[in-house]
């Protein structure tokens, strides 16, 4: 029996939906988590990328969604290479860590990076609990590229994690280009760490990885980051304008092969919407409109109606 393919959105309470989407009365996180479940059954959670989450935020998450609701979570920074601030680091694991001059840490000691994990892991108990709790998305750093110390640390990280479903996301080419494509997915699949599918701008850039639709687990999971070539290595402005993309029809079409395909191979399916900005409306151009749930019931619709299961 085919997988049924979950749409949803990369976060429930951005600026774009906040400001766009939810009606005007919708206005407290529980409001707003309720309204967003009555139109979706799953969301991508990051704003853990920023800071680790706690038991208490993701305990009320549980309570407020209802059964089959799946939450993803986005792996705290220093989970996936990246630097991270002094402050968003728990206090007690500060002490005598050395900071670059910008006020990052760049390199964790492996001893606290294992401890970032644990306290990652602890603060999802809740929604394992529940039920409600779907893959852990480590979204690698851009300058993590394809060789043997990479390999290692997902191969430790993947130890970290348990039994936990990883995504894993490059930001790397390297990874997926014509030399190495086939050593990282056999990687992944031989590790049962899931290849995280994207749609991105289609760029040469050394941090836009091709889209590459190879199920490595039984989860299938693909991230819609849009087409905007011109804004994604724009230096300044807002880290969202990167992703300020309105897909048409005839591009969320392309996905529905695909995505039949992926629904029929694997266990789970999933499709998580990243283009978290807002356009005009196509009927009144001073009405703004959230891009990302646009898409999602937009691709929702195209599903059902090629008989894909969504």
């Amino acid at each position: 029996m085919a997988a049924r393919v979950r749409i949803g959105t990369c976060s429930f309470a951005d600026e774009a939906l906040t400001k766009h989407w939810y009606p005007p009365g919708v206005r407290s996180s529980e409001a707003r988590l309720h309204h967003y479940a009555e139109h979706f059954d799953t969301t991508e959670v990051d704003s853990t990328f920023y800071r680790l989450p706690e038991a208490e935020t993701t305990a009320r998450w549980a309570e407020r969604t209802p059964d089959g609701f799946v939450f993803h979570m986005k792996a705290f920074a220093p989970m996936t290479r990246h630097p991270v601030k002094l402050e968003q680091l728990p206090p007690d694991l500060r002490d005598g860590l050395a900071v670059d001059g910008h006020g990052r840490v760049d390199r964790l000691p492996r001893e606290l990076r294992a401890e970032v994990f644990r306290r990652f892991r602890e603060a999802l108990e809740p929604l394992r609990v529940a039920g409600r709790l779907g893959g852990v998305l480590m979204q690698m750093a851009p300058y993590v590229v394809y060789r043997d110390s990479s390999l290692e640390y997902l191969e430790w990280a993947r130890g970290q994690l348990a039994d936990e479903t990883v995504l894993v996301e490059f930001r790397h080419r390297s990874w997926l280009d014509d030399d190495h494509r086939a050593e990282t997915l056999s990687f992944l699949e031989q590790r049962g760490l899931a290849n995280v599918i994207v749609d991105a701008p289609r760029s040469e850039a050394k941090n836009l990885i091709p889209t590459v639709v190879a199920l490595t687990s039984p989860v299938a999971y693909v991230r819609m980051h849009g087409r905007n070539a011109r804004t994604w290595n724009v230096r300044g402005g807002a880290a969202s304008d990167r992703f300020d993309y309105l897909y048409s029809e005839e591009e969320l079409r392309e996905w529905v092969e695909p995505l039949r395909s992926l629904g029929q191979e694997a266990e789970q399916a999933f499709v998580l919407f990243n283009n978290n900005r807002w356009s005009p409306a196509a009927d009144d151009p001073h009405r703004q409109l959230a891009q990302a749930p646009q898409n999602a019931e937009l691709l929702g619709r195209l599903l059902r109606e090629a008989g894909v299961s969504g």
